[in-house]
């Protein structure tokens, strides 16, 4: 009889050892530690029996589909049966090095790390390492932070963005073009989207067909005048175009209240001057594009809807621009923080809503990055010798603009010497007195008429 009482033990360890991981799998993730407390809870052993409740764990644990875990007290969490069968038909050194790169996780781990970890002799872990590699259950893998380093990472994983660097690498090697390219657009977007187009001088008065004309001559696309307190906030659309033509001007959230809910291919945009266009006439267009004096202006003050890292980010992936690869809104606040840190843009919070706007609105380019940078390959249009500058031009002046404070001989620079005022190139292209053609600079003599 006490062979058939052996048997039934077995069997019934074996009938509580699958009752029991099925429950665990049902009350936790793959990551969640199960205490003895937790595993009486689940109320599979019968009448919380915990002799009988620690040789099933114990089953589980020779089988590999529970794994202890030491921490302030003992637990255990479960393995999925796939990968259980990969670690029973390893032998012991080569489970050993296995476990060790799958605690791991997506992070991987060092060769190095495993010998020093494992004990073991350096011959020995590159016979467990190959014959993994030749099962397919590890990859070797590149981490941005050790990139002379060989790494190694289970095969079913995805490396982590603090082993590859997140979205700004590729290949172990930082795409500084690609960042340089999002980051131009971003700060397009926040131009765009804190500042309108406006004419500088002119007084803005209402046009017809819901377009916006100037007085200094055709249609201009850009919002009507406003400023903060002047009118009630439940004028409407009718009401606001009546009171700009009688020169009442408009309070700073009638014109957010304006452009809620405009959207431009699918993306919400809050740009006024897009609201005026969409509504405007084919003229007020082609004044707008007319007008030589357009510039950047400021929002008034309690404009509400200055652009967010929500609505960059929504932008960003509704338009596809950066392929297969996604950026969340960590990812773009990064961007953000870049500009902000570059003094391009600032954080403007408004209630509870935190946007950005960008400085110094009236000295940014009108013309578009991106347009600036075709026509610069393509050797058309103006401005080709300016500079290819994300933002407004820096602040200068007299003293910073001289060539004598970046001069690269400035300390041989002397009476007499091999460089002195009297031939300095530099001065005679700084004050324009430089006769382009000839082979050497030579100053102009002034014009007697």
């Amino acid at each position: 009889m006490a062979p058939a009482s052996g048997e039934d033990a077995t069997a019934k360890i074996q009938i509580l050892k699958d009752a029991l991981y099925e429950e665990a799998r049902q009350h936790g993730s793959e990551s969640r530690l199960f205490s003895q407390a937790d595993l009486q809870d689940l109320g599979v052993v019968p009448a919380n029996d915990v002799m009988l409740l620690l040789k099933v764990i114990q089953a589980l644990t020779d089988d590999k589909l529970f794994v202890a875990c030491q921490g302030a007290a003992l637990a255990w969490r479960w393995r999925s049966r796939e990968e259980a069968k990969k670690y029973t038909s390893l032998n012991d050194e080569t489970m050993m090095v296995y476990s060790v790169i799958d605690e791991a996780g997506a992070d991987g781990i060092w060769n190095r790390t495993i010998k020093h970890r494992l004990n073991m002799h350096e011959a020995v872990v590159k016979n467990c390492i190959k014959t993994l590699e030749t099962k397919g259950y590890i990859v070797s893998m590149k981490n941005v932070e050790h990139p002379n380093k060989k790494m190694y990472i289970k095969a079913n994983l995805r490396p982590s963005d603090r082993a590859t660097g997140g979205p700004w690498f590729t290949g172990g090697e930082l795409d500084s073009a690609f960042i340089e390219e999002l980051q131009n657009i971003v700060f397009e977007y926040i131009k765009t989207h804190s500042a309108y187009l406006g004419s500088q001088g002119g007084r803005i008065v209402a046009g017809g067909a819901g377009g916006i004309s100037s007085s200094g001559g055709g249609a201009l696309k850009v919002p009507k005048k406003v400023i903060r307190g002047t009118a009630p906030t439940s004028t409407t659309t009718s009401e606001a175009a009546d009171a700009a033509s009688r020169g009442v001007k408009r309070a700073a959230i009638e014109i957010s209240n304006d452009v809620e809910g405009v959207t431009t291919n699918g993306v919400g945009s809050h740009h006024p001057a897009e609201a005026a266009g969409s509504k405007g006439s084919a003229s007020a267009v082609a004044g707008s594009r007319a007008s030589k004096n357009k510039v950047y202006l400021p929002f008034p003050a309690g404009y509400k809807l200055y652009p967010t890292v929500s609505e960059i980010a929504k932008f960003i992936h509704n338009t596809g621009i950066t392929n297969n690869t996604t950026l969340g809104e960590a990812d773009i606040q990064q961007l953000v923080d870049v500009l902000t840190f570059d003094g391009l843009v600032e954080p403007i919070k408004v209630n509870s809503r935190k946007g950005y706007r960008v400085v110094r609105p009236t000295k940014q380019d009108t013309v578009p990055y991106a347009k600036r940078m075709k026509e610069r390959e393509e050797g058309i249009g103006l401005g080709l010798d300016m500079p290819l500058r994300t933002g407004a031009k820096p602040l200068s002046n007299g003293l910073t603009e001289a060539p004598c404070g970046r001069c690269p001989v400035a300390d041989m620079c002397e009476e007499g010497g091999p460089v002195s005022p009297n031939n300095c190139v530099y001065f005679l292209q700084w004050l324009g007195l430089e006769e382009r053609g000839s082979g050497q600079a030579q100053l102009v003599p002034p014009s007697t008429s």
